[in-house]
């Protein structure tokens, strides 16, 4: 992290989720803060079409999120095919892929404009539904891509297959096909592994599965895995926890590796994953344990 490596900052988008009330605040802050320092910089709320036109258009160098981890998947889904860095400050409750606290923003933007930092490259995976030979949609993940029933309380019939050759068949709630960064959300919940974000593997986790298959498999690095679901009631998939998306009979989804990468501008050394797991862990905001 010396400084003068990175490429030189010139325009910073500057964006924030509107239900947090701090947002509109400090954004105003970080952008004068910025503008001082010759820095043109642009404020604005998720969802902002013009700023994601712009975004996609190239006409950012980086962005700075405000908000938790579901604002920084979100950039995540923007700025990743874009290839623009993300610095996450965190006005959230967990912060896991956020680097700097709201409190200490005005410590850590000098080393962000001098180039000291590092960018954590992290997987995303690429999902396309399909029918026959129809392609419905397609879309990026950054966390996770989660198949499951719909609204009826019953297991589905679930078939993965690997590289085009069977691999099981589970009677499951759900199936979960995650990025090392999911491997910390919704994976670790149902019982996954914690992988180390820099890995480039899928992880597939069962949720309550039903005399099948009940550990979480860890594929190699290229691999790719389509997923059908046979079923006598509604089954969906959701992207990174967004809507559900309905599953006819004989739809599957294609799972596999993006090109695209999603990049965290960090201040500190590799080694922070895991220095910060297990407070992350034993301060759970849902539980109301943290202080």
């Amino acid at each position: 992290m010396t400084p003068g490596e990175n490429k030189a900052v010139h325009h910073i988008a500057i964006i924030g989720t509107p239900n947090i009330p701090e947002t509109e605040k400090e954004s105003a802050a970080i952008s004068a803060y910025l503008e001082q320092k010759g820095i043109h910089t642009r404020c604005g709320f998720m969802y902002d079409e013009a700023i994601y036109r712009s975004v996609r258009e190239g006409e950012f160098d980086l962005l700075i999120v405000l908000g938790g981890d579901g604002t920084m998947l979100r950039a995540g889904h923007i700025s990743g095919p874009s290839g623009v860095p993300i610095l996450g400050i965190n006005l959230g409750r967990f912060g896991f892929l956020t680097e700097v606290a709201k409190a200490d923003w005005a410590m850590f933007l000098p080393r962000l404009l001098e180039g000291d930092y590092r960018l954590e490259k992290r997987m995303m995976l690429e999902a396309e539904q399909w029918k026959n030979d129809a392609l419905l949609g397609k879309w990026e993940i950054l966390n996770e891509i989660v198949i499951s029933r719909g609204q009826i309380i019953h297991p589905i019939q679930i078939t993965a297959k690997l590289d085009g050759r069977f691999l099981t068949t589970y009677v499951a709630d759900a199936l979960i096909a995650a990025t090392p960064t999911g491997s910390t959300a919704y994976a670790l919940a149902a019982g996954g592994p914690i992988l180390p974000p820099e890995l480039r593997n899928i992880l597939l986790v069962p949720v309550a599965p039903h005399l099948s298959l009940d550990r979480a498999i860890v594929l190699a690095e290229g691999s790719s895995v389509s997923i059908s679901v046979s079923m006598d009631h509604q089954a969906v998939f959701s992207i990174d926890g967004q809507e559900p998306i309905v599953l006819s009979y004989d739809d599957r989804v294609d799972v596999h590796a993006s090109p695209h990468v999603v990049q965290f501008i960090r201040f500190q050394d590799p080694g922070y994953f895991y220095r910060n797991l297990t407070p992350h862990m034993s301060q759970n905001p849902s539980m109301g344990n943290h202080h």
